[in-house]
């Protein structure tokens, strides 16, 4: 039997789709959903298995014009899984059309290696008729011949099972790169701290999100089975703590809740989440912080 890994990256402007289409191709949640921009981070990558081809996705942060360090330096690692994977995906919204901040992709997409296949996944097609969309299509690939074109709904489902085909056959043959039971290759401390966040931001408003951290401090295996897991959540300002903790803490509180329950359904297991709130105003220049969200904060000068 032969078999078939590789990298593919899925790039594309922030809230294009990319961590909603990891999630189904995966078949399970290892990236951080929300409504707001800029919320994926590292490099997260999830395992997906098509027949006999284990699919690495690299789940980048998304295209945008940096203005912040911590913003530099998630735009190079986007840049960065796309030049080092096998396949790039370019997903762009049906309803948006080619933006300003598409052509810019293009334009560095231009760049690219002849060799290294580039697909073109339209998101979202239930916002446009079908004329719109073959119009699309036929502007995009008239701008760049792309491998391959597909038309999906990553929230629903609709088209990913051929694009996730398409990326098991193209895919070099060789070993596996993980275990088959391996959906992704954060460490579960690292995933935790990313499930509590998405909670923070799916809570918070205005540029709190952006201004706060979360690190899973211990993680416990208890006798019965079950784990207690410590986190802290690193604000910027002390304004922010007390935002974070919300009214006699009910913030926190609903937060850590929520977090809880999709860790017990994630983990299938009883779980113990408790959350510190501290401020550390330095954070978001720390070697140490970039690091852990797989960025490199040489890209944030």
């Amino acid at each position: 039997m032969t078999t078939r890994a590789g990298f593919v990256a899925l790039i594309g402007e922030p809230n294009a789709g990319k961590s909603t289409l990891t999630n189904r191709l995966v078949g399970a949640k290892v990236s951080i959903v929300t409504h707001k921009v800029q919320t994926t981070r590292a490099r997260l990558r999830g395992v997906a298995i098509d027949g006999d081809a284990q699919i690495v996705l690299v789940d980048t942060p998304g295209l945008f014009k940096p203005k912040r360090g911590l913003d530099r330096a998630m735009v190079a690692a986007a840049w960065s899984g796309a030049a080092d994977a096998d396949i790039v995906v370019l997903l762009i919204e049906a309803h948006r059309g080619i933006t300003d901040g598409v052509e810019e992709i293009l334009e560095r997409l231009a760049q690219f290696p002849a060799e290294t296949p580039v697909a073109l996944a339209i998101n979202k097609i239930d916002r446009v008729k079908a004329e719109s969309l073959l119009a699309l299509a036929k502007e995009m690939n008239d701008r760049r011949p792309f491998a391959e074109t597909f038309m999906i709904s990553a929230e629903k489902g609709r088209g990913t099972d051929d694009l996730k085909r398409w990326l098991g056959e193209s895919l070099p043959e060789g070993p596996w790169l993980y275990p088959e039971d391996q959906i992704a290759d954060l460490p579960m401390r690292m995933i935790a701290a990313e499930v509590t966040r998405e909670k923070l931001t799916l809570r918070l408003h205005q540029e709190l999100p952006y201004q706060l951290t979360v690190e899973t401090e211990s993680w416990e295996e208890r006798k019965d089975g079950s784990a207690r897991i410590d986190q802290i959540v690193y604000v910027a300002r002390e304004g922010h703590k007390g935002i974070v903790l919300g009214h006699r803490g009910e913030t926190v509180k609903a937060v850590s809740k929520a977090a809880r329950e999709e860790l017990e359904e994630f983990l299938g297991r009883k779980v113990h989440l408790f959350l510190q709130v501290k401020v550390r105003p330095s954070w978001l220049e720390e070697a140490e912080r970039y690091a852990e969200m797989g960025l490199d904060i040489r890209d944030a000068t």
